[in-house]
């Protein structure tokens, strides 16, 4: 896919884990923009994505739900919405104040937060067992989701 086309343009679209060490590059990170709604500051995935798919793992964005094979996952809203911009920026790392602006807007929290929502979805994942990495922390910068993300969506209208 050239940088020049538009996801939309796809009914599929594979997004390459990063290695645990491998960050973008801004070039790689341009090119990738097409991930990202340049024209507002909706997330990508906000109505024009139906299923997101990971390991053994589904999001479905418009019905904020977590399906592991064709089970709903317990999770908690905060955890979610970590997920969903991490996974809206697989394979970069996203910083801490990142997340924590899109999942805690306008209210101050401490970023120990931050930490027992990744916990949690850490450990609902079950990231780092049975072979699994989704998640890697960068000390004091922030996280990035490293698997293979399958983006299935539909034209918008």
């Amino acid at each position: 896919m050239r940088a020049s086309e538009s996801i939309t343009d796809f009914r599929r679209l594979t997004i390459p884990a990063a290695g645990a060490g491998a960050f973008l590059s801004e070039s790689e990170a341009d090119a990738r923009g097409a991930l990202r709604d340049t024209d507002n500051d909706k997330p990508f995935f906000a109505g024009r994505t139906t299923e997101i798919s990971f390991g053994p793992f589904r999001l479905l964005p418009k019905q904020f739900l977590l399906l592991e094979g064709d089970s709903p996952v317990s999770i908690g809203s905060r955890a979610l919405e970590i997920l969903v911009a991490l996974l809206e920026r697989a394979g970069e790392l996203v910083s801490k104040q990142e997340l924590m602006a899109r999942v805690w807007p306008d209210v101050f929290v401490e970023p120990a937060n931050l930490t027992v929502h990744i916990s949690a979805l850490r450990r609902t994942l079950r990231d780092g067992r049975d072979g699994n990495r989704f998640i890697i922390n960068v000390p004091g910068r922030g996280y990035s989701f490293v698997t293979s993300v399958q983006v299935f969506g539909q034209k918008p209208q």
